[in-house]
């Protein structure tokens, strides 16, 4: 039972919705968004979302499965950063063994893997690349969480620009890739992400100099690395009302523009919080910004398919 508990809480649950969010979000964009008409064997027309239910529900678990694989990996290789950022998580705290963690790291890549393989070939193709590069991100020979230059682009490609377009492919293929929509609305997430990932720094700067990892906060102050941050929490978001503006996205452009004016206000209100005292960003452990970070990705993912699905 406790070493169920600690696979559980190395998995990190918690972070394993937007992931599966972000996959269902960008199916259900895509079948909106070409206006596909889906039928059954008799010929009559069929709700989309039922048509392609199995498809979603394999993008949410593989997207969830490699999420909790990459969680594993980085504990893995952080070891000692978490024995003084995060001593209770499972593997500083002893009720994990690094051999275990590397048992779920394996079992779940693989299954995920494995279930991007049942779906269209561009979808496999990019859950092979997203388990490469976030892999890169804590693991040998690049390590890329070392450079503050590198270390964002490796979440934010992956977990915010591909997690979309991926779940665009799992319904339908190649279909629309050539188009800009999906690409604009993953760019979209990858900009918030590429900012928003700082945000889980600023508590860890004492374990991360200390093995060398040279973060953003700890390169340029946690002062400037705010200013630096806070246009990412803002910006991306006038992508919606802009894209539905020039022709590029399908949805209704009053809603968009609405869903990008309050994500907008969001990422302004989050940015206040960093700006009132940035350094009480380094002494707690989950800062309020980050909470909202992630509570305005899960946000957006949602109300971004309700958009497109919106009569």
């Amino acid at each position: 039972m406790r070493g169920a508990l600690a696979v559980f809480r190395l998995a990190r649950p918690f972070t394993l919705i937007a992931p599966a969010l972000g996959m269902v979000s960008g199916a259900l964009v895509g079948m909106q968004g070409l206006r596909l008409l889906a039928l059954d064997a008799a010929g009559n027309p069929v709700p989309l979302w039922r048509h392609f239910l199995p498809e979603m529900l394999a993008g949410a678990a593989l997207a969830m499965l490699l999420n909790a694989a990459s969680n594993a990996v980085n504990q893995i290789f952080d070891i000692e950063v978490d024995r003084v950022n995060k001593p209770t998580r499972p593997l500083p705290a002893g009720e994990l063994s690094i051999a275990g963690a590397w048992a779920v790291t394996v079992v779940a890549g693989a299954a995920a893997l494995g279930i991007a393989w049942t779906l269209p070939p561009p979808t496999f193709a990019i859950v092979a690349f997203t388990a490469a590069v976030v892999y890169s991100y804590s693991g040998p020979p690049l390590r890329t969480k070392r450079f503050w230059w590198a270390a964002n682009p490796t979440i934010a490609i992956p977990r915010g620009t591909l997690l979309f377009v991926a779940g665009w492919t799992s319904v339908l293929g190649w279909h629309g890739l050539g188009t800009a929509e999906p690409w604009l609305l993953g760019g979209m997430y990858g900009l918030f992400v590429l900012g928003a990932a700082t945000t889980k720094d600023y508590a860890d700067i004492r374990g991360d100099r200390k093995e060398g990892c040279i973060t953003l906060p700890i390169r340029f102050g946690v002062r400037r690395s705010v200013w630096i941050t806070v246009p990412f929490l803002v910006l991306p978001w006038f992508a919606l009302p802009a894209g539905a503006a020039l022709g590029l996205l399908s949805a209704d452009g009053t809603v968009l523009s609405a869903l990008g004016a309050g994500l907008a206000v969001w990422g302004a209100y989050v940015a206040a919080l960093l700006l009132r005292n940035p350094d009480d960003l380094t002494t707690a452990k989950t800062h309020p910004s980050w909470q909202h970070m992630y509570l305005m990705l899960v946000g957006s993912q949602v109300g971004v398919a309700a958009a497109y699905w919106v009569r």
